[in-house]
C-alpha cells in the first residue's frame, strides 16, 4: 500500500481518514473519525517500507502497549491498535494545539515561570509512567502538545531507543539525538534518570531558545552530551535566577546518580527556585569522561548579587587533548559492544509471534520451541485472556531456553466515572474518555447550567463500570423553550390560568375599547405560536370600559344596523314606530335623539323607525292606517 492515505479511506473497516496531521520517523499520524464512537482522534500509521521489518513492528507494538495503559491528563490516550493491509497503525487521542517546539520557536525564550510551569506538566506525567515501569526515551519538544489553556500532554510513550545504526539515518534522529540522555548516546541501559535528563534539555531549551549541544551530524552531538559540559542558561539568559540555573545543571549532570532521583524531585526542586532556593550539585566522575561538574557549589540559597560568566575558550593542546579523549570514548564503546556480543553467544532460534493468540496457546506454541514462558496480566480494551505483547517480539532471535514474557488481556478493568459536573463539554468528554468510557451526549435544558456545560452523567459521577462501557454526559441547552398559547379573545382571569399552566408569567395592560366586554384580552406577546424561555413573561392587553362614548348618527340605517352600531357602544336603545308615507322608508331609522355628541356608556339613544301602511282601496291618499 501506498504510505500516504488519502482523506475518506476507511482503516480497518473503523476510522476515516480525514486529513494528515504530521509525519515522524516511522509513522504518519492522520486526524481520523472513529465511525463506532462518532468522535474525532489521531490514527498513527506505520510506515509501509517499515511494516516488514520486525524490530520497527516490535517498536510499534510495544508503543501502544506502554501507552494503553497510562491514563493521566497529561499523556496522550491510546484507544486502540491494530493491522491493516499490511501494515500497523495505532488510534489515540486527538489532542488541539500545538507542539512546545512550534512554541519555542516562536516565543522563546520563554519566561521562567512559563518554562517551570509547562516543564512541571511533563514531569507530572513522566512520574505517572516512571511508577508504572515505562521509561518514555525520547522526550523532546516535538514529543509535547499544548492547547489553548496550556495544558502540555505528552505523546509517544513506549519508543525503544534508537539502535547505533539509526543515529545517522534521518533528520529526525539527528533532532533525538539533542536530548539524548549521555548513557543513551553510549548505548548503555536507560532509566527514569534518563527521561529526567531530556526533561532537563527540554527546559534548558525553553529558557534559551537553543539546545546546550548541537553538531553537523547525530553522532557528532552524542559525543558532546558524553563529554562536554553544558554553557549555563544564566550566561544565555539573565532572567534565569542562580536558582533555576542551578536546578537546569543538575538535571544535565552526565552521571545518572548525580541527577535528580525521580520526577517528584524535580518537580520539588523547581518550585525551591521559585523562592530562591537551588539544590546541591554533587560533583561526579563518569568512568572514562572527564569530571562532571556543575557551575555551581552545593549550597541551599544564592545571594541576589548576581554573576557574570567569561567562557575562556581551550588552548591548541587542550582542543587536541579533548578530541583524543572523543576518540578514546567512541573506541571503548563500540569495543565494549563487540565484546558482549562475543562474550554472550550462544545458540538462538527465531521466536514464534503468539500476539492474538489465547495464553493457553501461547505458551504451548513458545515451550514447544524450547522457550520457557511467564506471563503478566494487564487491563486492555482486549478479551480477557488474549495475549496482547510479547518480549523478544514474535520473529525476533532469543537464546534457545531463554524466557519469553507474555502479556494477556486481564479484559478492560473498572474505572470509576469522573465529576465533570461545570466542565466544558469538550472538557467533560476528554476527562470521561481518559477514563476509558465511551461518551454518548445527550442535550438538556436548564435555567442554572450554563448552555454547553456538563449537568451530570449518567451512570452517575463516582460510580464504578467496566472500562470501554458507555456513559451518557448530558448537557445544558440553556433555558428550556415553550410555546406560547393563544389567549387573545379570552377573560383576563381564563387568560392568566392558561399561561401560568404553560410555564410563563403574565403582565397585563389595559386599553380603552367600547366595543369589547370588559376584561376581554385584546393583544398577547409574544404571539400565539411563539416560543419562549420557561418563565419568562407574557404581556396581555384587557379591554375596559371608555368613560365616554361617541354617538353615532344612524338616521338612513336600517333598524338592526341601529342597534347593532348603537349596543356595540354600550347604550341602551329604545325603539320607536314612526308613520312614513314611502314604502321605500319602511323600516329604516328616519330619527334619533340624541343624534350626536358623546355620553356616558348606559345612556339610552331613542330611535324611531318608519312603518308604512298602504291604502287599502289600492289607491295612495293623504290618510294613513293606524
Amino acid at each position: 500500500m501506498s504510505d500516504r492515505l488519502e482523506p475518506g479511506t476507511i482503516v480497518d473497516g473503523r476510522y476515516r481518514i480525514e486529513h494528515r496531521l504530521g509525519s515522524g520517523g516511522m509513522a504518519d499520524v492522520y486526524c481520523a473519525t472513529d465511525l463506532q464512537l462518532d468522535r474525532k482522534m489521531a490514527l498513527k500509521v506505520l510506515y509501509g517500507r517499515f511494516a516488514q521489518d520486525p524490530e520497527f513492528v516490535e517498536r510499534f507494538r510495544r508503543e501502544a502497549s506502554a501507552a494503553a495503559g497510562l491514563q493521566h491528563q497529561n499523556i496522550v490516550a491510546v484507544y486502540d491498535r491494530g493491522e491493516w493491509e499490511g501494515t500497523y497503525y495505532i488510534a489515540m487521542e486527538y489532542l488541539e494545539g500545538q507542539s512546545l517546539k512550534a512554541l519555542i520557536q516562536q516565543y522563546a525564550p520563554f519566561d521562567p515561570e512559563i518554562a517551570i510551569a509547562y516543564t512541571t506538566q511533563i514531569l507530572r506525567a513522566a512520574r505517572f509512567a516512571h511508577r508504572r515501569g515505562v521509561i518514555h526515551r525520547d522526550l523532546k519538544p516535538h514529543n509535547v502538545i499544548v492547547d489553548d489553556e496550556g495544558m502540555a500532554t505528552v505523546t509517544d510513550f513506549g519508543i525503544a531507543r534508537a539502535g547505533a545504526s539509526e543515529m545517522t539515518q534521518t533528520g529526525s534522529i539527528m533532532g533525538t539525538a539533542q536530548y539524548l540522555s549521555p548513557e543513551q548516546a553510549q548505548g548503555l541501559p536507560v532509566s527514569q534518570e534518563s527521561d529526567l535528563y531530556s526533561v532537563g534539555i527540554v527546559l534548558y531549551e525553553m529558557l534559551t531558545a537553543r539546545v546546550p549541544f548541537e553538531g553537523e551530524s547525530a553522532v557528532a552531538i552524542a559525543l558532546k552530551q558524553v563529554s562536554e559540559a553544558p554553557t549555563p542558561p544564566r550566561a544565555l539568559n539573565p532572567a534565569v535566577s542562580p536558582a533555576l540555573d542551578a536546578v537546569v545543571l543538575r538535571a544535565l549532570a552526565k552521571d545518572p546518580a548525580a541527577r535528580f532521583p525521580d520526577a517528584d524531585a524535580f518537580i520539588d526542586a523547581l518550585e525551591a527556585a521559585r523562592n530562591g532556593v537551588a539544590p546541591s550539585a554533587a560533583q561526579t566522575t563518569v568512568v572514562g569522561l572527564a569530571p562532571a561538574t556543575s557551575a555551581y557549589p552545593a549550597q541551599t540559597a544564592y545571594a541576589a548579587t548576581p554573576r557574570t560568566y567569561a567562557p575562556v575558550p581551550p588552548s591548541d593542546d587542550a582542543r587536541s587533548n579533548r578530541w583524543w579523549i572523543v576518540a578514546i570514548i567512541a573506541l571503548l564503546v563500540a569495543g565494549a559492544i563487540v565484546a558482549a556480543l562475543l562474550l554472550t553467544r550462544t545458540t538462538q532460534v527465531v521466536v514464534p509471534s503468539v500476539v492474538g493468540s489465547d495464553s493457553g496457546t501461547a505458551r504451548s506454541v513458545l515451550e514447544r520451541e524450547g522457550f520457557s514462558t511467564d506471563e503478566m496480566p494487564k487491563t486492555s480494551s482486549r478479551p480477557k485472556g488474549e495475549v496482547i505483547g510479547q518480549n523478544p517480539a514474535g520473529g525476533a532471535k532469543a537464546d534457545k531456553g531463554s524466557l519469553v514474557t507474555i502479556t494477556v488481556s486481564d479484559g478492560p478493568g473498572m474505572s470509576v466515572i469522573p465529576d465533570v459536573t461545570g466542565l466544558s463539554a469538550a472538557q467533560a468528554r476528554r476527562r470521561l474518555e481518559n477514563a476509558g468510557l465511551r461518551v454518548r451526549v445527550r442535550e438538556k435544558a436548564s435555567e442554572d447550567v450554563k448552555k454547553g456545560e456538563a449537568i451530570e452523567t449518567i451512570p452517575a459521577a463516582g460510580q464504578e463500570l467496566a472500562r470501554g462501557s458507555t456513559v451518557t454526559l448530558v448537557v445544558s441547552s440553556g433555558p428550556e423553550k415553550l410555546d406560547v398559547p393563544s389567549v387573545v379573545g379570552q377573560q383576563q382571569a381564563d387568560a392568566q390560568t392558561t399561561l401560568i399552566t404553560a410555564g410563563f408569567k403574565v403582565e397585563f395592560t389595559e386599553r380603552e375599547d367600547a366595543k369589547a366586554e370588559p376584561g376581554t384580552v385584546l393583544a398577547q406577546s409574544p404571539a400565539a405560536g411563539k416560543q419562549a424561555l420557561k418563565g419568562s413573561t407574557v404581556q396581555l392587553v384587557i379591554a375596559t370600559r371608555p368613560a365616554f362614548v361617541t354617538v353615532p348618527d344612524t338616521v338612513g340605517d336600517d333598524e338592526a344596523t341601529a342597534l347593532r352600531r348603537l349596543e356595540a357602544l354600550g347604550l341602551i336603545v329604545v325603539e320607536q314606530a314612526i308613520d312614513v308615507d314611502s314604502e321605500d322608508q319602511d323600516g329604516i331609522v328616519v330619527e334619533q335623539r340624541p343624534q350626536s355628541g358623546k355620553v356616558e356608556p348606559g345612556s339610552t339613544v331613542t330611535i324611531g323607525v318608519g312603518t308604512f301602511t298602504p291604502n287599502p282601496s289600492g289607491l295612495r291618499g293623504r290618510g294613513r292606517w293606524r
